[in-house]
């Protein structure tokens, strides 16, 4: 069974930090390209980092490039996000997934961050 379970959230202060960790199972990790996704209370679901798994290509949502920094790790079947000056408008459910999209979605991992 194919898994991505995102983990790491929790509730920071504006200006903090939080690294969100993507374990990863169920199929072949280093032959897809891994995303984050976020979605804010009353708001779609969006796009916010994507990395290849071929040629290292990467790409950032604007509203978090220079802040955030996606990372992958195929030894351990892992992705990562590393968030830094976190904003009260980054609050939401986290999720990874497979790049392009098809697996269900995991319960993702809850980002607070107060003003």
């Amino acid at each position: 069974e194919v898994q991505l379970q995102a983990s790491g959230g929790g509730l920071v202060q504006a200006g903090e930090s939080l690294r969100l960790s993507c374990a990863a199972s169920g199929f072949t990790f280093d032959e897809y390209a891994i995303g984050w996704f976020r979605q804010a209370p009353g708001k779609e679901r969006e796009g916010v980092a994507i990395i290849s798994n071929t040629d290292g290509s990467i790409y950032y949502a604007d509203s978090v490039k220079g802040r955030f920094t996606i990372s992958r790790d195929n030894a351990k079947n892992t992705v990562y996000l590393q968030m830094n000056s976190l904003k009260p408008e980054d609050t939401a459910v986290y999720y990874c997934n497979r790049v392009p999209l098809g697996t269900p979605w995991g319960k993702g991992t809850l980002v607070t961050v107060s003003s």
